[in-house]
């Protein structure tokens, strides 16, 4: 995500660090009795620190959102829904795949929509069921659609009328769903989420289905493009989400105890008469950022969350200026949008009190900026990926600004270490692949014996990305081994999009580079070598893409070339020449 720190040296950014270290704030919060303890427990036969306070599964969630009652839970368009509601349609729901659909524990249920509300309400209601739940990427293409359902095993899909008609053709061919429950219009084939969940009674709503849910027991899987071959559904617990929401929490109380003036004796005060928090929710919920830590963070505070159709800065800023919204965030690129938008100077915008963001590059200019635009509202960013059930490492306030290049420091729970090509732990300062354990690493890749192999090794899972970690604990993200571009926050593999380039009748040979882009962090760029003879514009390569993959995956720059692309003596492409001829990098 980040690159070397510019502190390095000890210079800094910004105001100094609180005296208090870290260490301490670490120890004080977990201490026994602290309002973050740790115990150890057993991950697959392996003893792993956990939080102790940590609620048992996403179903004790649901159940300890109904003590928010009339509060506003969700806000879409001209849609609001209380706490009260969401439970009793969650309820509904969960009650309908069970004695409806036959869905057990250990099912999986599907959701492939835009952020719709009834997005949460299934996702709650299934997982509370004791179902596995299915986060499809709503960007995906029929063909990448059918495949997420046919590899998980699917027995129920929750979707938008825009993703039925996206599967309508192979829809037929879908022999093991029992049913699609669609918001919108209904077709053949297809029910009404109204005509299955019906219109419970907030104040007497259905009871869950019995069933009996342990913190290891599988939650969710979500979909990460693989280096090679089909996406990897990686198979998450209850413990992994649960997990992430303290994480969270610990990572704002650490930030807090780090400010400069930090009194330890002081007790925060609290104005019971406070508008209600509100987060606007800008990045999918198929995304473990979403999901991990949006959605369950909103609904352990009690908070609103403010949906949008779609992305646009515009609308942002006037939702966070009607809605009252007291943080926002996503990936950094909508950040620069909201910063550099027209409509800015022309939104009230002081009920903004936090701005969060991770999931991609992140430019210290861009701390500098908010820094400026948002004075006194420090942002944070956090290292995660969907293999760790989102946050691993965070690094706010007074560290950010000191330290704008890091991702921070890991949460009390996770571990992480660096390593070289055999596996050996480095000196602190030294370069090589991250790796992480604790509590929210993922039990592997769903139906994937090898893949998991390889990427988890005795609870460390490889991240595949290039680190240090200095003398405070802090992590730097150097490179990335993998071959990833990351796009606004959507990782895209270079080997996917070559595939398909592949398969072109007039592509000879090709290779997929990141290029540089200050508001998205990096686009898609293409070179590609022709077939002697044949003639083939850049739009022509474009549209075969686009016919085959998501549109995030589409190139938007194409070179084409007469000569061979470079390669090394085992004949890999030597994509950073490339990368340095092209696009200056």
């Amino acid at each position: 995500m980040s690159a070397e720190a510019a502190t390095e040296a000890g210079s800094s950014v910004g105001p100094s660090a609180s005296s208090m270290p870290i260490a301490s704030i670490h120890q004080a919060l977990t201490a026994p009795g602290a309002p973050f303890e740790m115990e150890i427990v057993e991950i697959d036969g392996r003893p792993t620190r956990a939080w102790k306070g940590a609620l048992p599964s996403m179903r004790a969630l649901l159940e300890l959102s109904r003590t928010h009652g009339e509060a506003t839970f969700i806000v879409y368009e001209d849609e609001r829904y209380t706490y009260a509601e969401f439970y009793a349609r969650a309820a509904a729901f969960a009650r309908a795949l069970t004695e409806d659909y036959g869905v057990g524990k250990g099912d999986r249920v599907a959701i492939a929509m835009r952020n719709f509300p009834e997005w949460p309400m299934a996702f709650f209601g299934a997982v509370s069921a004791g179902a596995i739940v299915v986060p499809l990427n709503a960007w995906w293409t029929g063909p990448e659609l059918l495949y997420g359902l046919t590899d998980s095993g699917s027995t129920v899909l929750v979707a938008d009328g825009e993703r039925v008609e996206r599967l309508r053709d192979d829809l037929p061919g879908l022999s093991g769903l029992r049913t699609i429950v669609v918001r919108g219009e209904v077709s053949d084939g297809t029910r009404g989420w109204e005509d299955v969940v019906g219109d419970p009674d907030p104040a007497n709503p259905p009871a869950l289905p019995e069933v009996d849910i342990a913190p290891g027991d599988d939650a969710t899987i979500m979909y990460t493009s693989g280096t090679t071959g089909r996406p990897k559904g990686a198979l998450g617990t209850h413990r992994n989400f649960t997990t992430n929401v303290v994480s969270m929490t610990f990572a704002g109380t650490r930030a807090a105890m780090r400010a400069p003036g930090f009194d330890p004796t002081v007790a925060p005060v609290v104005d019971p008469d406070a508008p209600q928090l509100a987060s606007l929710i800008s990045v999918p919920l198929f995304h473990a950022t979403g999901s991990h830590s949006v959605l369950q963070g909103t609904m352990l505070m009690g908070s609103k969350l403010v949906m949008m159709y779609k992305w646009n800065a515009e609308r942002a800023l006037e939702l966070i200026e009607r809605e009252q919204v007291s943080s926002f965030g996503g990936v950094p690129s909508m950040v620069w949008q909201v910063l550099e938008s027209p409509d800015f100077d022309k939104r009230d915008l002081s009920s903004v009190q936090t701005i969060g963001y991770g999931g991609a590059p992140a430019p210290p200019e861009l701390v500098r900026r908010i820094d400026e635009m948002f004075p006194g509202r420090v942002p944070s960013n956090g290292y995660g990926l969907t293999e760790t059930s989102s946050m691993t490492t965070s690094n706010g306030g007074t560290d950010y600004l000191r330290k704008p290049d890091s991702v921070g420091v890991p949460v009390a729970v996770c571990e992480v270490k660096v390593v070289d090509a055999l596996d050996n732990e480095l000196p602190q300062g030294e370069v090589g692949e991250l790796w992480i354990a604790g509590p929210n690493v993922v039990r592997g890749y769903w139906g994937k014996p090898e893949a998991t192999e390889k990427a988890f090794t005795a609870g460390w899972l490889r991240t595949g990305d290039v680190a240090r970690i200095d003398e405070e604990g802090f992590v730097f993200i150097v490179d990335r081994a993998k071959d990833m571009i990351i796009r606004g926050g959507e990782n895209v593999y270079c080997s996917e999009i070559e595939a398909v380039l592949f398969e072109h009748p007039g592509v000879f040979d090709a290779a997929v580079i990141p290029v540089p882009h200050q508001v998205l962090g990096e686009e898609v760029g293409t070179v590609v070598q022709l077939k002697p003879g044949q003639q083939v514009s850049v739009e022509e390569i474009r549209t075969h893409v686009r016919g085959r993959l998501a549109g995030f995956k589409v190139p938007e720059h194409v070179w084409f070339r007469n000569d061979d692309l470079p390669r090394n003596p085992a004949g890999k492409i030597l994509k950073r020449d490339l990368r340095e001829e092209l696009v200056g990098r």
